[in-house]
């Protein structure tokens, strides 16, 4: 019997990156659920996905809609992919449908105008203000910032990297396992706190995307996989 996959939130899923993921999870068999701040969003986002997905010959996919707080609740697992500036106020949202969860959080620290700038903030990443305001209770998993969107929509095949950093490895594999889902390669990068070094990475390759005009990703070199 093969093993049940668990259910997806994806909270401020209606975004590129978010419906870039839900994309690449829907298609892979998982149960996916988007979230947005309205159920109107999320449903044209969930209509939209299941047209995608026609076009590509894909018949029947597990999408739902929700707003972000009910979407947290009845997931297994959530990601967000809000931006920096809605990260605390969406934590503090679902906050106690988190608890006992893994939650993946793309969130990137970029404050325009200037995102070609590396601008850390205080606490060190938005990966550890998320794990600070949720509490040892979640495990907070930060990937996916240094993957263009658009390449995350295609259905084809990404010749790029992602670096998974979080306080418990067992959480890390999970997420993984996702990564691989997506079409990916997925590494261990350590703890939370290593998630500054992947987020400040990002503002770099907005710089090497606009200077060489590419959507350029990041590969690890010397390992089998």
């Amino acid at each position: 019997m093969s093993e049940k996959l668990p259910t997806l939130a994806i909270l401020g899923g209606t975004g590129d990156l978010g419906t870039g993921l839900a994309r690449r999870w829907a298609q892979a068999g998982y149960e996916v659920i988007i979230g947005s701040r309205t159920v109107d969003k999320a449903e044209a986002a969930a209509t939209d996905l299941r047209k995608v997905m026609e076009e590509r010959g894909i018949k029947s996919v597990n999408v739902r809609a929700a707003d972000n707080l009910a979407a947290a609740q009845q997931a297994d697992i959530v990601a967000m992919t809000v931006p920096f500036s809605h990260q605390t106020s969406t934590l503090e949202a679902v906050k106690l449908a988190l608890q006992g969860k893994i939650l993946i959080d793309v969130t990137v620290p970029l404050v325009p105008p200037k995102v070609m700038r590396v601008q850390l903030p205080p606490e060190g990443s938005a990966g550890q203000i998320a794990q600070a305001l949720l509490g040892e209770n979640v495990k907070v998993v930060s990937a996916f910032q240094n993957v263009a969107a658009n390449h995350l929509q295609e259905g084809k095949g990404l010749d790029c990297d992602v670096l998974v950093c979080g306080d418990n490895k067992e959480a890390r594999g999970e997420v993984i396992k996702l990564v691989e889902a997506a079409g990916l390669r997925g590494f261990h990068a350590g703890s939370i706190a290593n998630a500054a070094a992947v987020e400040a990475m990002t503002s770099l390759l907005i710089f090497i995307n606009k200077q060489y005009n590419c959507h350029a990703g990041i590969r690890v070199t010397g390992i089998e996989q």
